[in-house]
């Protein structure tokens, strides 16, 4: 989705608490990923895999030079013979660790086995996200950060919204910029 169509989307939603909210759990994404430095994981449920959001976040990350961005997409029935990249099972996630991301975008109730993953991942240390477009709170007991979609906001617009919020999220400036802004700047005259 361009530029354009995200404007008006949000432009469409004004009034509303979405714009703001996709665009801080963007931002949630955006510094999750950058900050951990170990990679973001995009994961769904067993009967749904978020191409939609894959695609969104790959060409975000592109755009915004922002390669933490980029996901693996994880899945939960890799199809013998699938290419590499599209051949990250769920053992990829069972091993996540500290400093890395998870993404989990749930349009529907999530089982608990799969759950119980993503706690476990949770206690390995890695940073746990849900768009979660479901009725129950058992997703957002389990995420650090969680955006609950309304019935009025359908998950294809929200992956969207949120790609956009972590593609044009503020990046923060390193110490050594900081540094250099400090030499350079002339002292004050008092």
């Amino acid at each position: 989705m361009d530029a354009l169509r995200v404007a008006r989307l949000r432009e469409a939603l004004t009034g509303t608490e979405w714009p703001q909210a996709t665009r801080e759990f963007g931002a949630a994404l955006r510094g999750a990923a950058r900050r951990g430095g170990g990679g973001l994981l995009l994961v769904g449920t067993h009967a749904y895999e978020p191409w939609h959001m894959a695609a969104h976040l790959e060409e975000e990350a592109a755009w915004a030079s922002a390669p933490e961005l980029a996901p693996t997409l994880v899945r939960h029935r890799v199809p013998e013979g699938a290419r590499p990249h599209l051949s990250v099972g769920l053992a990829r996630l069972a091993a996540a660790r500290r400093g890395e991301t998870v993404l989990v975008v749930a349009p529907a109730a999530v089982e608990d086995a799969f759950l119980d993953r993503l706690a476990s991942v949770r206690r390995a240390g890695a940073r746990v996200l849900a768009l979660d477009a479901t009725d129950g709170a058992d997703l957002r007991g389990v995420a650090h950060e969680s955006l609950v979609l309304p019935r009025a906001l359908s998950l294809d617009a929200a992956q969207h919204l949120v790609a956009a919020g972590a593609a044009h999220a503020p990046r923060s400036r390193s110490r050594l910029a900081r540094l250099a802004d400090r030499l350079t700047t002339p002292p004050p005259r008092w």
